[in-house]
């Protein structure tokens, strides 16, 4: 096959598993070598796998499509289908955290049909944490030490529209030791009494931040403005942890 040419090689070796490709074909010889390192091969990868991006000068097309292979969110249980499974340093306080049904008591629905639950906070400070090892969701060391892909965060919270509450949110990129190398922190959202109840997105994106990032330290949480018995804090669900092509 050295013989063929290479417009007619890169549409052979499209078909391969991207993951023999690096691991198997890249090995062959000097030709495949090239191929497999060269944008042509993945820009046709892509194309056959309905793989797009709004800037069409992708630095590596290789890394776009494996990013865009494993994009998914990183959080588990975000919604609180599985109750507080998955999420670790919880911090109930007041009568602790809770599981309900959306809409909730004096809430609205949320923007997604998919979402049909929520966690909810009380009348003191509730927090939950989840930290996701990028290396065990597949993510490779020199890919985040070289190509920094952006890492999205995403949060939805809201209030009763009969009480007042706070939310926060915290994250931070940490190294092998969990030194922490980036760290976005919101203000304390207050949501007054008398709300409509609607629920708001927060976001944020890490970028340029550096080698060495090798986990995502998720942390939310809030609490009621009247201190009364019960769950009528923030509700917070849908979050979302993301690292983008």
């Amino acid at each position: 096959m050295e013989s063929l040419p290479d417009a007619v090689l890169i549409r052979i070796l499209a078909s391969i598993p991207a993951v023999e490709l690096v691991l198997v074909c890249r090995l062959v010889c000097c030709q495949w070598k090239n191929l497999v390192d060269g944008a042509a091969l993945w820009i046709l990868k892509c194309q056959q796998e309905g793989l797009t991006r709004e800037e069409s000068d992708a630095e590596n097309w290789q890394n776009f499509y494996f990013l865009s292979k494993k994009r998914k969110n990183l959080i588990k249980n975000p919604c609180g289908e599985e109750d507080l499974e998955h999420w670790g340093e919880v911090e109930n306080g007041g009568d602790g955290w809770k599981i309900e049904e959306l809409p909730g008591d004096f809430g609205k629905e949320f923007p997604s049909e998919e979402v049909h639950k929520y966690f909810v906070t009380s009348y003191e400070w509730c927090r939950k944490a989840q930290v996701i090892d990028l290396r065990a969701e597949g993510y490779w060391e020199e890919l985040m030490d070289t190509t920094q892909p952006k890492i999205m965060v995403r949060d939805w919270y809201a209030g009763r529209s009969d009480a007042g509450c706070l939310y926060e949110l915290c994250v931070k990129l940490l190294s092998e030791n969990e030194d922490v190398l980036a760290e976005y922190k919101s203000e304390t959202v207050t949501i007054p009494q008398d709300n409509d109840g609607s629920w708001a997105e927060i976001s944020h994106t890490f970028s340029s931040y550096g080698p060495g990032v090798r986990f995502v330290r998720f942390e939310h949480g809030g609490q009621d403005t009247l201190f009364w018995k019960g769950w009528y804090g923030v509700r917070v669900t849908n979050s979302t942890v993301t690292v983008e092509p």
